[in-house]
């Protein structure tokens, strides 16, 4: 098929905090070098920001170098934290606060600001194009793009107006090759692109396996005299077992909101486990439930996290591209942030193919200075002295893995000389069915719980209906055969948006995949128990429509 080709110095997937300071970076070296350079960035969300979800709270390192002058250029960072408060859940109605001494330095948030990452994401945006970045939203990025040596030539964008068995409608529209002398990746966690070049090059052959978590949001308006603009509240413990790691926050931001979630690690054992009826529950602890009775909830989401940290890293460099952010897993689980660390990777590897592309590279090669950049930088020490919190927490549960971490980071700087890595894989740790305890989950009251579908309604979720379906089955026996038998089938339960079925009729069961509802959230990528379903980008401007996740 002859597809339509255009050509840049650099391609960047993805318009994230990572992908978008990647863009901004260059075009500011290029500016200051008096270069010309050719920067481009796809993004599969309809508009930017449409598809970023974060908690936040924001660390404004990686902004004040990218931009030391962002409040005179309007950065939406107004919220500053004024307070911090950590409790332990200790049942459904008890909590204990935990004094600052007795909390890892990590969770501090002196300095920090309580913000809408999708918001960021826009303004971002906006510097990037007035420095010369073009943006296309509404083009995923499905194939990626080799050389005749191998090494990455760019990307291709999706077809648009394929249906449900992948033939051409009247509408349809083939994809483009988008071609760079390098190309940024940027997805975000367990970007499908990203997957396929870490298993191509054996990027993760040293490291130990990416971990993950899947983290819940919600918007709500509340009542203005229950809102205290600027207060952080973590907790541990309840609803979570002391068989799963996870935790909860409650953020109050301006204008009479506040943003509430959990994150639950997906190496959790108990097939009967759902997700996001943990979440629901979760928001009945009477130290939640005080801030948001009464209240309106305005939006939900749904995201995988990669928090294997410092030793899950996989090598972020190769021929002709580069693994930034999310997508190479740079978040710092010990803070329980990864947008700076996204940004600053995003700015190094920006740094190393402009120093590149300016000494006259033609591209495709291997960009050695690039991890030199990284190992010499404020991202690697932090990443680095963070390297056991995970760890610890898998290895010693959640209040002897939280003690350590005390210890370790308030008292050694993150430095004591032990090295704990965690080899097994979030996938494998699922037990079989008939071993676990049936988690029967109350009804939702429709006033702090609600339902998996009424919860898509407000992520403004929607996929052109017929397309090929993006969640593939590399077999489409297993869910029934192997999954039902042996973990009750847990997709039904794992997927925070109801995409996963299993329907009951006098011919027998059947599986059934409700792929308008995804949110893209990959959870079923990562967590399903016989690593079967393969989710690929849907067509263009699929997905959710957050407003300001």
């Amino acid at each position: 098929m002859e597809r339509e080709s255009m050509e840049f110095d650099v391609v960047i997937v993805g318009a994230g905090p990572a992908g978008l300071s990647t863009a901004c970076r260059l075009m500011q070296l290029a500016q200051e070098k008096e270069q010309e350079l050719m920067v481009c960035v796809v993004e599969k969300g309809s508009e930017v920001g449409a598809h970023i979800l974060s908690g936040a709270v924001f660390e404004p390192r990686a902004l004040n170098e990218l931009f030391p002058d962002w409040q005179e250029k309007g950065a939406p960072l107004k919220t500053a934290v004024k307070n911090d408060d950590i409790y332990l859940f200790n049942g459904a109605e008890s909590a204990i606060k935990l004094p600052n001494f007795s909390v890892p330095k990590t969770m501090h948030n002196e300095g920090n600001y309580i913000t809408s990452m999708g918001n960021m994401c826009r303004w971002l945006a906006e510097q990037a194009e007035q420095l010369g970045v073009e943006i296309f939203p509404g083009f995923p990025a499905q194939e990626v793009l080799y050389n005749e040596d191998g090494s990455v030539a760019g990307i291709l964008t999706g077809d648009m107006g394929l249906d449900t068995e992948g033939n051409p409608k009247d509408s349809y529209v083939p994809g483009m090759e988008l071609k760079a002398k390098y190309t940024v990746f940027a997805e975000g966690c367990r970007g499908h692109l990203g997957k396929e070049l870490i298993a191509k090059f054996a990027l993760d052959k040293d490291s130990s396996p990416q971990h993950y978590g899947i983290g819940f949001k919600e918007i709500w308006d509340i009542d203005p005299d229950k809102h205290q603009e600027g207060l952080v509240v973590h907790t541990a413990g309840w609803p979570l077992d002391k068989n799963t790691n996870g935790g909860g926050y409650l953020y109050h931001a301006e204008n009479n909101q506040v943003f509430v979630g959990l994150i639950i690690d997906l190496n959790y054992s108990n097939p009967h486990l759902s997700p996001f009826d943990e979440f629901q529950r979760y928001k009945h602890h009477p130290k939640i439930a005080q801030y948001l009775a009464g209240g309106k909830r305005v939006s939900y989401g749904a995201r995988a996290m990669a928090k294997g940290g410092f030793n899950s890293l996989p090598k972020m460099t190769m021929p002709g591209g580069v693994l930034v952010g999310c997508d190479a897993g740079t978040i710092n689980f010990a803070k329980i942030k990864g947008n700076h660390t996204a940004m600053k990777s995003g700015m190094l590897a920006a740094e190393s193919i402009f120093s590149a592309l300016a000494s006259g590279d033609e591209g495709g090669n291997d960009l050695s200075s690039y991890s030199e950049n990284y190992q010499n930088s404020w991202l690697y020490d932090e990443l680095y002295n963070t390297r056991n919190f995970g760890p610890a927490m898998h290895k010693f549960g959640t209040f002897w893995g939280g003690v350590f971490n005390t210890l370790d980071q308030n008292f050694f700087g993150g430095k004591l000389p032990v090295n704990f890595k965690d080899d097994s894989l979030d996938h494998e740790q699922l037990k079989l069915a008939s071993e676990c305890l049936v988690i029967n989950y109350p009804k939702p009251d429709n006033k702090l719980s609600f339902d998996k579908l009424s919860s898509v309604f407000l992520s403004n979720t929607n996929h052109e209906e017929e397309q090929p379906c993006h969640l593939k089955l590399a077999d489409s026996t297993i869910p029934l055969t192997v999954n039902m038998p042996k973990y009750a089938e847990p997709a039904q339960r794992y997927c925070p948006a109801g995409v996963y079925e299993v329907e009951e009729s006098e011919e027998g069961q059947k599986f059934v995949i409700n792929s308008q509802n995804c949110i893209h959230c990959k959870t079923c990528d990562i967590k399903d128990p016989s690593q079967n379903i393969t989710w690929v980008t849907p067509e263009g401007a699929g997905g959710p429509n957050y407003p300001n996740m």
